[in-house]
């Protein structure tokens, strides 16, 4: 069946599977996805939702590079909403409910319209893997598969075990077997591997909820969506969300159940999400708040199911069903199926190259939550960067990098790679140095010239970026240039109470000031007949105000990040060895040895590594 030697494997149709198997096919590499079952492909196995804040820049990010998360979100979407409007454009972050089974069937077939592209259902058991070189995969039936390259994106299923108070068994996800033998493979070969933990909430029957009771949500009143290319619509109606809340009486339950919560009694040992903890870890860290926000989401169009978000636990199904029963809106709820806890295998990132590939086998990458992170999004990001980074490899061409003031992306895979990861790692807009350049709106400008010119993004959207760029600074210089009366400006300010004008100003200068908007500077003359004779879009527009409202902040980051570039041209030798620097502090050269930097800012960014120490290195390369 497999005599082919194929360039690229992916292992794993989860979301890093999946954008790691299209990335690497539409470079052109002939490319193999194997997974447990076809019929899950790029499943959502928790929240019925893509993006969010921060993740919603990295989901934009994906598009302008040419991958199908923006694309599939966009098709499957039953709401958009825009988070964070009230602040400013680098803290905008979109969000859609999504239609479950829509999701995952236009993830199928994407996939298989993408030429290059074969599927396989079954187990990887485990690695061909000669001298310190990957070669292919052998399956649980005992098939030997050739790969120049392959990259495991594994999810939670390594050596999975489902916790539901104090019953355990093993499973990759409800109803889905756990993976065996890569784990111990990988921990001969010399890998270190470690245990994580994340949980899901219980799902249940919209029909049983009293949805008057509970604060609806609806989504944004002109919805926009995620990807860049005008093959998606933005939604022409939306399902609402509502809202309800947990009570002291929700909690007191809950703790009834605690004694046989696996998290209280010692059969979980591993760490959860921080920043998504279960609601029995809520009620016992917030012991001081009397109640907790439940959003209620609709699983699909057309589906009953609902998904309970904020109650996420793996207490007892019966302590569950009963604490649900006493939350307003909830009294006659049915479930579909409980919420429940899962712990998996990870290897901490500190073992992988910025390209994903590990340091250890030359060929082999690893993408997702075997990588310690937690999110469809930080998932998605990072199998497109393994598959493509896989493709060039295989076609001998420099690795694709992208630098923290480049990307959401390359903060997550810098975060994972310099820092490592003891807990689920979650993407963050604090994370980002750089987030006033790092936004939803110009993700296409950062990163679609990048990947077109390595071959993955399509030369049309290659074109339409160029279009929207040229026709924003066309409208940002017809601004620099184009003066407005008094007698035209006033009635504006004066309606805004901004200051008026006393003589003719460049519409620029006005535009700049806090509370004049786009519809403002519309009413001035000359502007809508540029408008519409240059043909401008509302995403041309938007583009348009913020390098006119931001460009003084824009121009500060830039300036800021082009400091740390000269770190980063600062190349350290490979295999370095900083035990012979006595004055650089013990922590310092134990874990430069073991994380081996490539340039000296990524040194700078290894937790341990000081300011001064930094210096020593410095000194001690000559510089």
């Amino acid at each position: 069946m497999f005599d082919k030697v194929y360039d690229v494997i992916v292992v794993g149709g989860g979301h890093a599977g999946s954008e790691a198997a299209a990335a690497a096919a539409n470079m052109g590499c002939s490319t193999l996805l194997v997974t447990m079952n076809l019929q899950n492909i790029a499943q959502m196995s928790c929240n019925p939702a893509m993006g969010g804040i921060a993740k919603g820049q990295i989901v934009r990010e994906i598009d302008a590079l040419g991958g199908y998360s923006g694309l599939v979100s966009d098709t499957s979407a039953i709401q958009f909403k825009m988070l964070n409007k009230s602040k400013g454009p680098a803290m905008w972050s979109p969000r859609v409910q999504s239609d479950r089974m829509m999701f995952a069937e236009h993830w199928r077939l994407r996939l298989e319209q993408t030429p290059n592209l074969d599927f396989y259902q079954e187990m990887v058991a485990g690695l061909i893997v000669e001298g310190e070189s990957i070669k292919g995969v052998k399956t649980s039936l005992g098939l030997e598969i050739k790969g120049r390259t392959v990259v495991l994106t594994n999810g939670t299923f390594l050596n999975g075990l489902i916790h539901i108070g104090d019953k355990s068994f093993g499973g990759g996800r409800s109803g889905e077997r756990a993976a065996t033998g890569i784990t111990e493979e990988l921990v001969q070969l010399g890998f270190e591997a470690g245990r994580m933990k994340t949980g899901t909430p219980p799902r249940v029957d919209g029909r049983s909820l009293d949805f008057s009771k509970m604060v609806e949500q609806p989504g944004d009143d002109v919805p926009s969506k995620f990807s860049y290319l005008d093959e998606t619509k933005p939604l022409s109606r939306q399902r609402s969300c509502h809202m309800t809340y947990t009570s002291p009486v929700v909690h007191d339950l809950l703790k009834e159940g605690f004694e046989r919560s696996p998290m209280f009694n010692g059969r979980i040992k591993s760490i959860g999400p921080r920043y998504c903890p279960s609601i029995e870890d809520k009620i016992n860290r917030f012991a001081d708040k009397d109640r907790h926000q439940l959003f209620v989401e609709p699983e699909g169009w057309n589906t009953v199911e609902y998904y309970v978000n904020g109650f996420s636990t793996s207490l007892p199904e019966d302590v569950q069903f009963k604490a649900l029963r006493s939350v307003e809106g909830f009294e006659n709820v049915k479930f579909f199926r409980p919420g429940y806890a899962i712990e998996y295998d990870y290897f901490p990132p500190t073992q992988l190259k910025h390209t994903l590939e590990t340091k250890l086998v030359e060929g082999l990458y690893f993408a997702g939550q075997i990588n310690g992170t937690t999110g469809y999004e930080e998932a998605a990001s990072q199998g497109l960067m393994a598959g493509l980074n896989a493709a060039l490899k295989v076609q001998e061409k420099d690795p694709f990098i992208l630098k923290r003031d480049e990307a959401y992306i390359g903060v997550l895979v810098d975060d994972l790679i310099t820092k490592g990861t003891e807990e689920p790692y979650r993407m963050f807009t604090s994370r980002a140095e750089y987030r006033t350049l790092l936004r939803q709106d110009n993700a296409d400008f950062r990163l679609t010239q990048k990947s077109f010119e390595i071959g993955l993004a399509k030369e049309s959207r290659m074109r339409k970026m160029e279009e929207k760029k040229e026709k924003s600074l066309k409208f940002v210089k017809f601004l620099k240039e184009t003066s407005v009366l008094p007698e035209d400006s006033n009635p504006v300010l004066e309606d805004k109470d901004s200051s008026k004008m006393k003589q003719s100003d460049k519409i620029f200068k006005i535009f700049s000031r806090p509370n004049i908007t786009m519809e403002d500077v519309r009413k001035f003359p000359g502007v809508n007949e540029f408008i519409e004779e240059n043909q401008l879009n509302e995403e041309m527009l938007e583009q348009t105000e913020i390098q006119v409202k931001y460009s003084g902040y824009i121009d500060k980051e830039k300036n800021n990040a082009d400091k740390l570039h000269r770190l980063e041209e600062v190349k350290i030798p490979g295999n370095f060895d900083y035990s012979k620097i006595k004055s650089m502090s013990f922590e310092a050269r134990e874990k430069l040895n073991k994380i081996q930097p490539v340039t000296v800012s990524q040194a700078s960014r290894i937790s341990g590594v000081s300011p001064s120490d930094i210096s020593v290195l410095l000194v001690y390369m000559g510089r």
